[in-house]
């Protein structure tokens, strides 16, 4: 698109520009100031609806005792077994065995100070999921 036809509709960050790559008259790619798009804005709205359906479905299993207290706070963060099992030091079999309630209550407290730790919240914030 050309410097002239860059979008200056309202962004998610109202008092924010960004930096987008436009065609001058001399036909090189320029940075050029945008206020925003409103395409880009309803996608990622959109993107942020789904996402935030999703942490209450968790939340939902979690109060429903079918998921334990770790998995809201993996989809709170956008963390996958994997991830949070390198962030913590444990193996993502583990962690994926750490989101049965039952084996979650059983947790010693040195395992949830790790959760805990990694997510940035008290231990009793982890097991209970106050806000």
């Amino acid at each position: 698109m050309r410097k002239d036809e860059v979008p200056q509709d309202q962004g998610i960050l109202e008092n924010y520009k960004e930096v987008v790559y436009a065609v001058d008259d001399r036909g090189r790619y320029i940075p050029v100031s945008s206020k925003g798009w409103s395409a880009k804005t309803e996608a990622n709205e959109l993107a942020w609806a789904g996402i935030n359906l999703q942490i209450e479905k968790t939340r939902s299993l979690v109060l429903a005792g079918k998921l334990s207290p770790l998995a809201y706070y993996m989809e709170l963060n956008h963390m996958k077994p994997g991830l949070l099992g390198k962030y913590a030091g444990f193996s993502r079999w583990r962690v994926r065995r750490h989101l049965k309630p039952a084996v979650f209550s059983k947790l010693r407290s040195e395992v949830l100070e790790k959760y805990a730790s990694v997510f940035n919240i008290t231990v009793d914030r982890l097991k209970t999921m106050d806000n």
